[in-house]
């Protein structure tokens, strides 16, 4: 799997409310330059949109505050990757429904922490949603 290194770094914090304004002002920004969804246009997609509000709901879902703290802490990189990254994902048809496809984007921060960006697309519609954002467990050791 090619992993695309971002730019942009992670942000930083532990307290969930600090992390929370920060990662959603990053999606108040794009909200504000759209009427309706808030999107993103995706370099691997041929410039389709990719729209962000499921990834909200799925973390607003999530129980456990360090597991939201962790995945939003990756939001600005997740959307430098989706705008950015012509590198192929990992794609799969979704197990549970099979009307959806999976594509698994890897990545790696500034500070070389590797994450990954799931994005789901509807077969019949041809929709795209950005899903989730987590890091993996491990620092990818690479040469600088």
């Amino acid at each position: 799997m090619n992993i695309y290194r971002t730019k942009a770094k992670k942000l930083s914090g532990t307290d969930y409310g600090e992390v929370y304004k920060k990662s959603f002002n990053f999606f108040k920004l794009i909200k504000s330059k759209s009427r309706r969804r808030p999107y993103a246009r995706s370099a691997y997609f041929n410039k389709e949109k990719i729209f962000l509000e499921l990834f909200w709901h799925h973390i607003n879902s999530k129980e456990n505050h360090r597991d939201k703290i962790r995945r939003m802490k990756y939001f600005p990189c997740a959307l430098e990757l989706i705008k950015q990254s012509r590198l192929e994902p990992v794609s799969k048809e979704n197990p549970n429904k099979r009307s959806e496809l999976l594509h698994r984007f890897a990545g790696e921060t500034r500070e070389g922490d590797v994450f990954y960006v799931q994005i789901k697309e509807e077969k019949r519609l041809g929709e795209k949603w950005l899903i989730s954002v987590f890091p993996t467990d491990k620092r990818k050791k690479t040469p600088r």
